[in-house]
């Protein structure tokens, strides 16, 4: 540059749109609020479009008459409060409020403790997770097959029956009753059971004909029916199906080859009232009572005719919103476990190492030193389930069958029924108004708690 100078060649000047050294560059796109805004417009849009209209379009719809052509002032939102329907979606909303979020936040800390210190901790969280994979629709599904009433369809019922049933046997003869030739009649005293219209005497068998088992309901301990021994100072008898296939085939009221007897059918004998002996029928339907019964009317208990029991109604009225919350439940505690999952992982563990230290035991560790620091997870996990519940639709749409819908029915549900089936979308828009005034609390909680946590 000096010699270029000394022979009297000047620098040539920048180029048109170049800059100097020290001059700032300016951006091809203009300031930064331009870009922003730039940025920002799409998304201000979409949200004035899908949610600023739709909430300020309820919010004058709810005002409007059933035709929209008029103010209605708040006859619709007083609607909320004398509507039966409504009512009943009120009151079950409080107790979805009340008792899914607490019954799903509990059983998340319980997984997320009780698997912290597991080696199989982690493929148990997936499992527990893995709901929150499948769509409300698919889980209304499953579980409307879940608590089906017929135990060979419903898993529900056929845990329950099968509990049951190791208790309390079934009958294997609910549909047996005396044929036409019967000594037999019904018992005034014992509803459902059969009694001998006369007493018996020992040494002179008995003979309790009955019908109305189907011969492939028959119990597979059936063996051909015999007729009973006599045996002096004894009643015998037998309780027998009397009945053969083919017309014509076999004589009423006698023991025909190839009838079968009822294995396990109890007898009683009666006197003045009291039970003075049993005895329980064998494969060939023979039994055998000792010399008190001698004088003695024979009854049939109606044990023995028993229905089989078929387990819960969990769709009928009165179960049909705790068997949805359960399905609720099952989905969503996985949820509330990966949360407080994470809680636990950014928990000092001095402070537990000090409490056990110090003697605590470790149900005290978890009440005194585990809850409390989880307390803030504990509160945002409870609140946003708070949210969800309150917007619960599908579920209920799904699982409760039509006989029970309006038993199962909350805000969200009466909100569509309101809007599409019943054509009162004036009514509709205040319950989505009603709606979005409970969530907005909770919202703002969640909000703040989160704040308050980032600056931490």
């Amino acid at each position: 540059m000096a010699s270029a100078a000394a022979g009297g060649v000047a620098p040539a000047p920048p180029a048109s749109g170049e800059q100097g050294d020290g001059a700032k560059r300016k951006s091809v796109t203009g300031t930064r609020k331009t870009v922003a805004a730039l940025f920002l417009l799409p998304t201000l849009v979409l949200l004035g479009a899908l949610v600023v209209y739709p909430i300020g379009y309820s919010v004058l719809r709810s005002f409007l008459n059933q035709s929209g052509d008029s103010f209605a002032g708040i006859d619709n939102y007083k609607a909320l409060f004398t509507d039966d329907g409504i009512r009943t979606a009120l009151k079950n909303n409080v107790i979805w409020v009340v008792f899914a979020p607490t019954v799903a936040t509990a059983l998340g800390l319980v997984f997320a403790v009780l698997t912290e210190r597991v080696r199989w901790g982690t493929a148990f969280k997936l499992v527990v997770f893995m709901p929150m994979a499948i769509s409300m629709l698919a889980a209304g599904i499953i579980f409307r097959l879940v608590y089906d009433q017929d135990p060979d369809k419903g898993v529900a019922n056929a845990v329950w029956v099968g509990v049951h049933d190791t208790f309390a046997e079934s009958s294997a003869f609910p549909n047996a009753h005396p044929g036409r030739e019967s000594p037999l009649k019904g018992d005034s005293g014992a509803k459902g059971a059969f009694i001998t219209k006369e007493p018996v005497r020992a040494g002179q068998p008995v003979l309790l004909p009955l019908v109305g088992v189907a011969p492939d309901q028959m119990p597979s301990g059936a063996k051909d029916a015999k007729a009973p021994p006599s045996e002096p100072g004894k009643v015998t008898g037998t309780a027998w199906q009397d009945f053969t296939r083919g017309k014509g085939v076999g004589k009423l009221g006698g023991v025909d080859a190839g009838e079968l007897g009822y294995p396990g059918m109890k007898v009683e004998a009666v006197k003045d009232g009291r039970v003075v002996d049993s005895a329980k029928v064998g494969g060939d339907g023979t039994f055998t009572l000792s010399d008190k019964a001698d004088g003695a009317q024979l009854r049939l208990p109606a044990s023995n005719f028993r229905e089989p029991y078929n387990g819960v109604d969990w769709l009928g009225p009165s179960l049909i919103t705790p068997a949805v919350i359960g399905a609720y439940v099952w989905m969503w505690a996985g949820f509330a476990m990966v949360l407080i999952a994470a809680g636990l992982a950014g928990m000092p563990r001095e402070l537990l190492e000090a409490a056990r230290v110090d003697g605590a035991t470790e149900w005290q560790v978890f009440r005194r030193v585990t809850v409390p620091l989880l307390a803030p997870v504990l509160a945002v996990v409870l609140v946003t389930l708070m949210i969800n519940v309150l917007k619960i639709f599908d579920l209920i749409l799904i699982i409760p069958p039509g006989s029970s819908q309006d038993d199962a029915n909350v805000l969200a549900l009466e909100l569509f029924r309101k809007g599409f089936s019943e054509d009162q979308p004036g009514i509709a828009s205040a319950i989505a108004v009603f709606l979005l005034l409970l969530v907005i609390p909770m919202m703002l909680f969640n909000i703040r708690r989160l704040r308050r946590e980032a600056r931490r």
